[in-house]
């Protein structure tokens, strides 16, 4: 039911959006980032009810993690010592974070989240060609409502949604998953795989420091240290400009 209503809402949001804006045009995307879309919401409403916080995140960055970086690495991007620095500092920090809720994740819970990362990793790497972020993304979430609510009928007798719920959902599709989705298409041009793969890292220290924020939550040493090792790193990725070097890579200077 969530995924379900967290998708329409950013399609309904993200069209009236494009249509909206001062260059009026049918929403763009493609069927193969549409699929990618929807089989990350899919396969992550199924796993993350079966897993720990800190053991789906570490299943779901990592795949994450190898999808895009292969890319990059087999793409011709660069890749120094600052930028391998950036990483492991983000990875370090991630892992010191997340590691009091890791635990030995069920076989089939696990499945669905490593298809969610790879799937998440393949929306992004497709998101490099971007020209009209907005658009795109549109485009990527009205193709993937046909296939979210065949997904929902089938498994109608499991729903559960009261009006709170409902609201959540609705306001997560629409500003957390519409409106961010777009963000990031707008960004990944610029980055490249390898940068977008280390700048991945931080949104679970982003929603931790919100969390200090909005809810009053306790500040730890454990979340400092990390939140400084994993937003440290993605900045000495993100100011690295990213050179392409022929059909591989190699580790420069």
């Amino acid at each position: 039911s969530f995924t379900s209503i967290r998708l329409v809402a950013g399609a309904i949001t993200l069209w009236i959006l494009v249509q909206a804006s001062s260059k009026r045009r049918a929403p763009g995307g493609s069927w193969p980032s549409a699929f990618a879309l929807l089989a990350y919401a899919i396969a992550f409403s199924f796993a993350y009810v079966g897993l720990t916080t800190g053991t789906g995140a570490l299943l779901l960055f990592g795949a994450v993690q190898i999808v895009m970086i292969a890319a990059g690495f087999f793409g011709g991007e660069q890749i120094d010592r600052t930028l391998v620095l950036g990483w492991l500092l983000a990875v370090a920090g991630l892992i010191l974070l997340l590691l009091p809720g890791i635990t030995a994740p069920p076989a089939l819970e696990a499945l669905f989240m490593l298809i969610a990362g790879v799937a998440w990793g393949v929306y992004s790497l497709r998101g490099r060609g971007s020209r009209d972020a907005l658009g795109d993304t549109a485009g990527n979430f009205v193709r993937s409502v046909p296939g979210v609510l065949l997904i929902s009928a089938l498994f109608w007798t499991h729903r559960s949604a009261d009006l709170e719920g409902t609201a959540l959902a609705a306001l997560s599709g629409s500003l957390a998953s519409g409106l961010g989705y777009a963000a990031w298409y707008t960004a990944m041009p610029s980055l490249g795989a390898i940068v977008a793969a280390n700048a991945q890292l931080s949104v679970p220290v982003i929603a931790a420091l919100a969390g200090v924020v909005l809810f009053d939550e306790p500040i730890t040493a454990r979340l400092a240290i990390s939140s400084a090792l994993v937003l440290g790193g993605t900045a000495l990725a993100v100011r690295r400009k990213l050179t392409p070097q022929g059909a591989r890579s190699s580790i420069g200077t």
